[in-house]
């Protein structure tokens, strides 16, 4: 089985991909994806792809080695083959096109999950990058069971395997759902019977049960993993290696490795095309918002949050997560 940690905007950035990848190092992700990069007007220069991928600079991987797939996201085929282009001359190891975004504001301007009312547009686009790029390179694509229902759900799957990509990943909902639950696995196993190409199941995998049954449901042998990876960072080493859930003070270590690494990059700015821009009260709120995640499963984590929420000196909060681990 392989697993896939998600990309996720605003979430799986750099620094949250290198500590997953870090704490499943040995026996996790086979690989992870950017955020997306929205590609409207023209060809990007080489620093934002470095932005969004600063493993680009480090043979496509995070330090754990786990290899970093770019994302691309946009509406016009050309435009999009030859960003992906220039992404590959960079180094990145494959190419993701994404199909499923269900923002707004990205739809409102033909990107992510608004294209899967266009079956024709999918096919283009694929075909283009497919085109533009080396055969060794994979080219991939995301998308949802469709946009307002599920009507072009096998069109669109066909649509994608016809083009040539090498695989497909279908988060099991329509934009229309959101995020609301259920996720909808046994549509994916109707997916399956119409492709050849692999399916890869995604959406709402948070514990080896509900992995279970999204196997079950969807007949995917793969599955990609999102919310649930960054909630419960220990999930991929119990599924793949049968690893022992994470202790609290386990788990507070990697936090301060977290919070150590966003510091560094505000602190310490280093003069090159990958720097990660960066303040301290963005990094701050990003572990807030990560810690808010884990105190679904640890409940040291919620106390801690209550405390920390307000906080906003980087030593403050070191200390408290320290101390933190005499409540276990």
């Amino acid at each position: 089985m392989k697993i896939i940690l998600a990309p996720m905007e605003g979430l799986t950035d750099v620094y949250m991909r290198d500590i997953l990848t870090a704490i499943a190092s040995g026996h996790g992700y086979d690989w992870c994806v950017t955020e997306f990069i929205r590609i409207t007007q023209h060809l990007l220069p080489s620093k934002i792809f470095y932005q969004y991928c600063p493993e680009l600079l480090h043979n496509s991987q995070t330090a754990a080695g786990t290899p970093v797939h770019i994302q691309l996201l946009g509406s016009d085929p050309q435009l999009l083959a030859e960003n992906a282009q220039f992404a590959v001359e960079l180094g990145a190891p494959a190419i993701d096109l994404n199909f499923g975004c269900p923002a707004k504001s990205v739809n409102q301007h033909r990107g992510g999950a608004v294209l899967l009312q266009e079956p024709e547009t999918l096919h283009q686009i694929v075909v283009a990058v497919r085109k533009a790029v080396p055969r060794h390179i994979p080219v991939s694509a995301k998308m949802r069971l469709g946009y307002n229902d599920r009507s072009l759900m096998l069109d669109n799957a066909s649509a994608i395997e016809s083009a040539g990509a090498n695989w497909l990943t279908v988060h099991a909902r329509t934009k229309a759902d959101g995020y609301r639950p259920p996720a909808h696995w046994h549509e994916l196993a109707n997916i399956r019977q119409t492709v050849s190409l692999p399916v890869i199941a995604n959406g709402d995998v948070d514990s080896l049960s509900s992995l279970a049954a999204c196997v079950q449901q969807s007949q995917c042998q793969d599955v990609m993993i999102g919310r649930g990876a960054v909630s419960r960072p220990d999930l991929v080493g119990m599924i793949k290696n049968r690893q022992a859930e994470l202790t609290w003070p386990q788990l507070v270590q990697w936090q301060l490795k977290f919070l150590e690494n966003m510091h560094q990059a505000v602190v310490n700015p280093v003069v090159n095309e990958a720097y990660v821009k960066s303040t301290e009260k963005g990094a701050l709120g990003r572990y807030k918002q990560w810690l808010a995640m884990l105190s679904q499963a640890w409940p040291q984590a919620q106390f801690l949050f209550e405390k920390v929420k307000r906080e906003s000196s980087y030593p403050v909060i070191v200390s408290l997560l320290i101390e933190s681990t005499q409540l276990v």
